[in-house]
């Protein structure tokens, strides 16, 4: 199979692990990555045709990871061309290859909410993936736009394209170091519930989303299942969400996103998370 982005921090998680799996991995990366366990490394540009082509030869599965991560990675026209061209022709050469299936990074941040310029907030809680999109950066913009492409493809070529719509995905030792920034800062985590994912969870669920039973185009949000910080959820909504609707009660620490998707789809569960105490909120 194809990993491209497989230099980067979910891409190396992932490669690592479907070859620990048994998987022969081809990886596409942007930079020289001299560590990487792969059975092939391919050093090119995601934008280009023929460096695409070459790294699907033989390969029957797409992990599609590459992309700048934020609206600040580079110029607007470079983070949206970047992201947008790359998984268009990632998608369309495996489409036209007759390649089965692929799963892409796509973000929450498909949504719009967390790197609006506005001061927005979600349409309700606990976010999940029909929640109504307000985008006001281009970095959102292109994740919308690469499940588009995703729903394009499968339309076009029948190629089935799961997108995972990752919240806040880095190794423990950071996010533990978020734990401490929102206990500090708590409301800088309230356009994204508070969420955050292991990148060896991430990794899992990209195996997952490579070996469901399922067709067709579809999005997934996927986090732990506990927020990020040492409060009580429904105390972050009363503090820094107040008038925003709650389609049903949130437990101790449960993160405000739903899980169902992936949880009964996939059979997706986080497996590497934070057993916090709970504190008290104070603000």
């Amino acid at each position: 199979m194809l990993v491209t982005g497989a230099a980067g921090r979910i891409g190396s998680a992932t490669t690592t692990h479907l070859v620990e799996l048994g998987a022969l991995v081809t990886a596409l990366t942007n930079v020289a990555a001299p560590d990487l366990k792969a059975d092939r490394v391919i050093v090119g540009d995601t934008r280009s045709e023929e460096d695409v082509a070459t790294a699907l030869a033989d390969v029957e599965l797409v992990v599609h990871l590459a992309a700048l991560p934020s609206p600040g990675s580079g110029t607007p026209y470079e983070v949206y061309t970047i992201n947008t061209v790359s998984t268009f022709n990632v998608l369309a050469q495996a489409g036209a290859l007759g390649i089965d299936r692929a799963v892409i990074a796509s973000s929450i941040n498909a949504y719009g909410g967390p790197y609006n310029p506005h001061e927005v907030r979600p349409a309700y809680y606990p976010i999940d993936e029909n929640v109504p999109a307000d985008i006001g950066d281009w970095y959102s913009l292109s994740k919308q736009n690469d499940e588009n492409t995703a729903r394009m493809a499968w339309r076009h070529w029948g190629i089935d394209v799961v997108s995972f719509r990752f919240p806040h995905t880095n190794s423990a030792d950071v996010l533990r170091q978020q734990v401490d920034a929102y206990r500090e800062n708590p409301g800088n985590g309230v356009r994204e519930g508070w969420a955050y994912l292991d990148t060896r969870d991430a990794a899992y669920a990209i195996e997952l989303g490579l070996t469901a039973s399922l067709s067709g185009a579809h999005q997934f949000l996927v986090a732990a299942d506990t927020t990020n910080a040492p409060y009580e959820t429904e105390a972050l909504l009363d503090a820094f969400a107040p008038g925003v609707p709650r389609l049903r009660r949130l437990v101790g620490r449960e993160v405000a996103l739903d899980l169902t998707a992936a949880r009964t789809v996939l059979g997706f569960k986080a497996r590497h998370q934070f057993d916090l105490p709970t504190e008290r909120l104070e603000i």
